[in-house]
């Protein structure tokens, strides 16, 4: 791990759209390592095909803010809300001053689509992959800046920070190839490590991502929250494959897919918040004792499904299926992490310069169940806002605080890979299991009352 040096400024864990704009938005005078655990293409940001969300004017103020608590039952921060709403004008310009081409309509303006939850068309999109559009993006403006190092295939294995002081001084990281181990020192860490699917058997997140930074938070008494609150996306493409599943866009329902069962009849309103159409599949599919419901594109004109869906068309045909002439199969699967790593809304954490941001945080903005398209404009938002935070009070780690940490360091804790990751799932799905129990018996509680 030569081509790493033993002190930067600012570590960046994860390189999806949070990771990105936190290395574009810091000072240029700040030596700044990015790292991704395995290819630069490997984050469910890259994933992501609906779109993202923008707020059309002050006029759609009101209605975008209730749309997002109504998806989150209104256990959403209306602080955190508010400023994600507020800046996301200013983030669609961002995107397009970094090359990211959001379709148009014939004058030139943006066209925009619409998904459950939503009470008007407010989602930018890039055909059905837009998350690869804004990463692709933003990767090569990264990669234009001579202040940031950046690194694939390099895993955090762990935090260096001083127990006694809660203060966080650098992280501990492995070659992926090599198995190669280095303690690389900070001013400032932040994670931007991505969601908990790996962790699942169907999930349409990389099996990468296995929700390394909140086990390493909860090693660490970093304070999580509603680590329990994980979506469930209601159409993923039915296979008797293992791997990640295919998702099957949510904007293929807002530009009028319809979900119908075995007897070909249309069975719910496919614009509702994604828990409650996916209620309504598994009701529909207990009913039926079937593994799938089917989602009918005939219902859309074919020029248009050409045109917004190419890679959907395309990974159907290549599981034997023709939207054009047939409904295809699908069934949920589990998609987004709500929960995480508590943080504000700066990005900061309970750990003094740790910073938390992207699908491994909880800031509030989404509540029991994320809005469609909420999450690239999330990660976006408060990324830019960690890294301007950060360049706005830098100062540099004690010397005394690093030396703590390097005495603390232990270099044989982190030989077994394999254990340590075992132990880091067992804490994680341990956490979910606990918040869960809790969380019913406060229900249980309030029922008896």
């Amino acid at each position: 791990m030569r081509e790493i040096c033993e002190k930067y400024d600012v570590i960046i864990v994860g390189a999806g759209v949070a990771g990105l704009n936190v290395a574009l938005n810091l000072p240029r005078d700040k030596r700044v390592l990015l790292l991704a655990k395995e290819s630069l293409k490997h984050s469910d940001s890259y994933l992501a095909q609906g779109g993202m969300c923008v707020m059309r004017g002050e006029a759609d103020y009101a209605a975008f803010f209730e749309d997002t608590m109504r998806a989150g039952h209104r256990e959403n921060s209306p602080e955190a809300v508010d400023c994600m709403l507020r800046h996301s004008e200013e983030i669609a310009a961002d995107l397009v001053r970094s090359g990211v081409d959001f379709t148009r309509d014939r004058d030139g303006n943006f066209a925009y689509t619409r998904e459950g939850g939503h009470s008007r068309a407010r989602i930018l999109y890039h055909e059905d992959c837009t998350g690869k559009a804004i990463s692709l993006g933003l990767l090569k403006q990264v990669k234009r800046l001579k202040n940031v190092t950046v690194r694939p295939y390099t895993v955090l294995l762990d935090i260096l920070c001083d127990e006694e002081k809660n203060e966080c001084c650098g992280a501990v990281l492995s070659d992926a190839k090599t198995g190669e181990l280095k303690a690389v020192y900070a001013d400032y860490v932040v994670l931007a490590t991505g969601g908990i699917g790996g962790l699942f058997r169907f999930s349409t997140n990389f099996r990468s991502l296995t929700g390394d930074g909140v086990a390493i938070a909860l090693k660490h008494g970093v304070a999580v929250e509603n680590v329990d609150y994980i979506q469930i996306h209601p159409t993923t493409l039915y296979t008797k494959k293992r791997g990640r599943r295919f998702l099957i866009s949510e904007s293929v329902r807002g530009e009028g897919a319809v979900l119908i069962d075995a007897k070909g009849e249309r069975f719910t309103d496919e614009l509702q918040p994604r828990d409650i159409v996916t209620a309504a599949i598994r009701k529909k599919m207990s009913a039926e004792g079937s593994k799938f419901v089917r989602l009918d594109l005939r219902t859309i004109a074919p020029d248009r499904v050409r045109l917004h869906f190419p890679q959907i068309v395309k990974r159907c045909a290549e599981e034997g299926y023709d939207v054009f002439n047939e409904p295809i199969p699908v069934v949920p699967g589990q998609h987004y992490f709500m929960g995480g790593i508590k943080s504000d809304t700066h990005g900061r954490t309970s750990m003094a310069r740790l910073f938390a941001v992207g699908e491994t945080c909880s800031n509030g903005v989404h509540g029991k169940n994320r809005l469609a398209s909420n999450s690239l404009l999330e990660s976006l938002v408060f990324a830019k806002r960690a890294a301007l935070k950060i360049g706005a009070e830098y100062t540099p780690v004690d010397q005394k605080t690093v030396e703590r940490a390097k005495h603390g360091f232990n270099e044989k804790e982190y030989e077994d890979r394999k254990t340590l990751f075992a132990a880091y799932r067992k804490a994680v799905l341990g956490e979910v299991e606990r918040a869960q129990k809790a969380r019913e018996k406060t229900k249980d509680k309030g029922e008896k009352q």
